[in-house]
C-alpha cells in the first residue's frame, strides 16, 4: 500500500476553489497513466484512458474523486491583525476550539491558532462555558500583530494543521475526505496500466464538491459517462453514543457499496453487480445509506441525459475533523473492487 502518498495527499493544502496544490501533486503522480488530461474552467483534473480503438461499444466510466478539504477563507484583516473567517465546507463549531492551523498567503504559510471571541476560563462565567459559539466567531491569531495586514489578504484560505498519523490498523488525518478518493483513483489506473482497454475510463478528481458538487457537475456535463462511480468517504459511527441503527459503516467490515443519500438514489443493477462481483472476489463490503449529505456520484447520473451510477466509499470515524480514521482495510477494500470492476471491461474488447 503506497502509504507516503496517501499521507502527501491528505497533509497537502485545498480547500473548495483553492484545490491547485493538490491538483498539482496528482498531475505529477498521474503521468503516463492517461491519454489525456486537462484542467477545466473551475480547476478540476479530468483524465482519459481510451478504450481499444476495436473495442465493442466501449462504455464510457466516470470515476469521481473530489480534490478539495472543508476550510476557510478570509473575509476580514481586523486592525490588530486578527483574521475572520468564512467556512467552505460543513464545520460543527465543537471541534474547532483551540486548533492550529495553516493560513495560505500568495507570500507563502503562515502558522496560526484558532479560537473564538470571548473570555478565557479564568475570568468567564460558568453561564459562559456552556455556551458553543457560532463557526462566524472563530478568529485566527498569527502572532504578528498590525503586521499580518500586510501578508493576509481577503480570499487566502485557511486549513486545520495537523499531521497524517498511522495508528494500529487505521490511517488518522485530516482531508481524508477525500484524498482517500484521489488515492484511490491514481493507484486503482496504476494497477490497471498493462491491462486491456474495454472501457473508456475517465478519472475527474473534481473541485469544490465539499460546497455543493460544483466542479463535477461541469465535469460530469462534460464527459457524458454511461456509468459514473462517485469514490468517496462515508460515516462510521461505530463509536460510543450513537444507536447501531445509525452507525452507517463500521471500520474494518470493508467497503461501503454506497445505495443513497439526499443527492441520489444508486442504480439497482450497479448495486447488484457490484455486491455480487465482491461476494466472488471475497473482498468485504457494507451496504450504506445516509439520510442527509451528499457525494459527486450524484453530479454524473444527473448529466446531460444521465447515467447509471453508484457510489464507492470507505467509512471514517469523526468525519469533518483533524482526526478523520479509516480502517487499512477498508481502503485496500474499496481499491480491489475498483480494479475488479473496472478489469471486467477487458475482455469485452473486440
Amino acid at each position: 500500500m503506497n502509504i507516503d502518498l496517501l499521507k502527501d495527499l491528505c497533509e497537502t493544502p485545498g480547500v473548495p476553489g483553492r484545490e491547485h496544490r493538490v491538483r498539482d501533486l496528482i498531475t505529477r503522480e498521474i503521468e503516463g497513466l492517461f491519454d489525456h488530461v486537462e484542467t477545466d474552467a473551475m480547476g478540476s483534473l479530468l483524465c482519459r484512458r481510451d478504450a481499444d480503438a476495436n473495442a465493442d461499444k466501449a462504455p464510457r466510466i466516470m470515476l469521481l474523486c473530489h480534490m478539495d478539504e472543508i476550510g476557510f477563507l478570509v473575509s476580514h484583516v481586523s486592525k490588530d491583525g486578527f483574521l475572520y473567517l468564512q467556512p467552505v465546507g460543513g464545520f460543527d463549531p465543537r471541534n474547532l476550539f483551540s486548533r492550529r492551523v495553516l493560513v495560505c498567503t500568495e507570500q507563502g504559510d503562515l502558522k496560526g491558532v484558532m479560537n473564538p471571541g470571548g473570555k478565557p476560563i479564568h475570568i468567564s462565567s460558568a453561564e459562559d462555558r456552556k455556551k458553543i459559539p457560532e463557526v462566524s466567531e472563530f478568529f485566527v491569531d498569527l502572532g504578528l500583530g498590525e503586521r499580518a495586514k500586510d501578508i493576509v489578504k481577503v480570499g487566502d484560505f485557511v486549513m486545520m494543521d495537523e499531521p497524517f498519523l498511522e495508528m494500529g490498523d487505521q490511517f488518522v488525518s485530516k482531508a481524508l475526505d477525500n484524498r482517500v478518493a484521489c488515492w484511490l483513483g491514481i493507484e486503482a489506473m496504476r494497477k490497471l496500466a498493462d491491462k486491456g482497454r474495454g472501457a473508456e475510463i475517465h478519472v475527474a478528481f473534481t473541485c469544490q464538491e465539499e460546497v455543493g458538487l460544483r466542479g463535477a457537475r461541469t465535469a460530469a456535463y462534460k464527459v457524458q459517462p454511461d456509468i459514473g462511480l462517485g469514490i468517496d468517504t462515508t460515516l462510521a459511527c461505530d463509536t460510543p453514543g450513537v444507536p447501531d441503527h445509525m452507525a452507517t459503516t463500521r471500520l474494518g467490515k470493508g467497503f461501503g457499496l454506497h445505495v443513497r443519500d439526499s443527492s441520489f438514489i444508486a442504480d439497482v443493477g450497479l448495486v447488484s453487480e457490484i455486491e455480487k462481483l465482491a461476494q466472488t472476489r471475497n473482498i468485504p463490503f457494507q451496504r450504506t445509506m445516509l439520510a442527509a449529505g451528499g457525494q459527486d456520484g450524484a453530479a454524473a447520473q444527473q448529466a446531460a441525459a444521465g447515467a447509471r451510477a453508484v457510489g464507492i466509499v470507505v467509512g471514517t470515524r469523526y468525519i469533518h475533523t483533524v482526526t478523520e480514521m479509516v480502517s487499512k482495510s477498508d481502503l485496500q477494500a474499496a481499491l480491489d473492487i475498483l480494479v475488479a470492476y473496472l478489469e471486467g471491461f477487458e475482455g469485452k474488447a473486440a
